[in-house]
């Protein structure tokens, strides 16, 4: 008798009651699910939102919210469901494909907080269904896709690399470079596209596995991406190679962060503070040709640095123009020999006014003499000057 009472009083609250009391049944796990799919068509958005977030109310009830006309009340009721999804992607009774149904429609949902709000509840959970994923990474909105591509362990390599080939938009592949503990194979991927802001995310993304001549290539490219050089200095690890290449291309005030690190060879260490304490003593004097060409590198300044090395190098312009439409390792490194210049403005020389190719510049060995003989490297130069050969 007090169940019925009980109910009746209920009813008539989710009736005639004020929009608090209509909240409250609408809310408690005990109410009747015939009066739960009565309020979820209440006049007040904030009554239908408690329905659709009660884990007991009726399957009709849930199917009638997920096309409600606010998106709040679609949320609420995606935050349900989608902890659930696993098991409704697999139900076989009427009720659980009638929930299915309608997570996904929430997850094409057309405002995008509903849809962020599915993936923030699937983006770690190890057994969500893999089309529902799949789906989710592919958001053009980075508020839905992000987590998902980030945190996702149903997603495979297989997936991230079709995602990387056919972005739904650049920022996907910056989410990608930015997975925990992405694979060498991935890595080359992004590193291989034409997408800077991915590629610095990859490059600061300290547990990214990079192959060393992935690496290098990103270095030679980093000369004139002074964002690409902060995250290099700082990576946890860096092959001695790599710390060559980057004391080399690094701008002047990352020198001592680059100097400051622990893994560094004795010998590059003294090297890299020499440059330091000259680079404190250059800026009260005139600076020499050499850092000249260094900040019309940073510029990108082309035709200051051919200007610079013609003049140096006591060649003439057209011969360095000749070395740069060759695209000519060699023939640019040999004229920063001539020049008397260091090998770190010959990897300035290649990457930014040769625009070599990743993996196609000259580095020095360990102990940075000139990669070519002096012999190859006056042949390079008088091989410039003929006129008949460069015709």
């Amino acid at each position: 008798m007090a169940s019925k009472t009980s109910f009746e009083v209920a009813k008539r609250l989710a009736r005639d009651g004020a929009e608090a009391e209509r909240m409250a049944i609408a809310a408690l796990p005990g109410t009747r699910p015939e009066l739960l799919y009565y309020l979820a068509g209440d006049g007040s958005p904030a009554v239908r939102g408690a329905v659709a977030g009660n884990a007991a109310a009726p399957t009709q009830a849930d199917r009638l919210l997920a096309s409600d006309a606010d998106p709040a009340v679609r949320a609420a009721l995606g935050r349900k469901l989608a902890p659930r999804a696993a098991a409704l992607a697999i139900a076989e009774d009427r009720l659980g494909a009638i929930a299915w149904h309608a997570l996904c429609s929430l997850a094409q949902d057309t405002a995008i907080h509903v849809r962020a709000v599915i993936a923030e509840e699937l983006k770690a959970m190890p057994d969500a269904p893999h089309d529902l994923i799949l789906r989710l990474a592919a958001d053009a909105a980075m508020e839905v896709a992000e987590p998902v591509i980030r945190l996702s362990p149903m997603l495979s390599e297989e997936d991230l690399l079709a995602l990387i080939a056919a972005p739904p938009v650049p920022d996907t592949l910056t989410a990608v470079a930015r997975r925990p503990a992405l694979s060498e194979i991935l890595s080359d991927a992004i590193a291989s596209s034409t997408n800077e802001a991915a590629i610095g995310a990859l490059l600061a993304n300290p547990s990214a596995a990079i192959r060393e001549q992935t690496l290098d290539g990103l270095i030679v490219q980093a000369a004139t991406r002074i964002h690409w050089q902060e995250s290099l200095v700082r990576r946890p690890s860096l092959p001695p190679r790599a710390q060559r290449a980057l004391a080399l291309c690094v701008a002047g005030h990352l020198l001592e962060a680059l100097a400051d690190r622990p893994d560094l060879a004795p010998d590059l260490a003294r090297r890299l503070q020499d440059r330091v304490e000259a680079r404190l003593l250059e800026g009260a004097a005139d600076p020499p040709a050499s850092a000249l060409f260094e900040a019309a590198a940073r510029r990108g300044d082309h035709a200051a640095m051919a200007r610079l090395l013609a003049q140096e190098a006591s060649v003439t312009l057209q011969a360095v123009e000749e070395a740069v439409r060759l695209r000519s390792a060699r023939a640019l490194t040999s004229l920063c020999w001539q020049a008397g210049f260091g090998m770190h403005c010959a990897v300035l020389a290649q990457s930014v006014l040769g625009q070599l190719a990743p993996g196609t510049a000259l580095l020095p060995g360990p102990d940075e003499k000139w990669p070519l003989s002096t012999a190859e490297m006056l042949w390079q130069i008088e091989l410039l000057a003929e006129p008949d050969v460069r015709a």
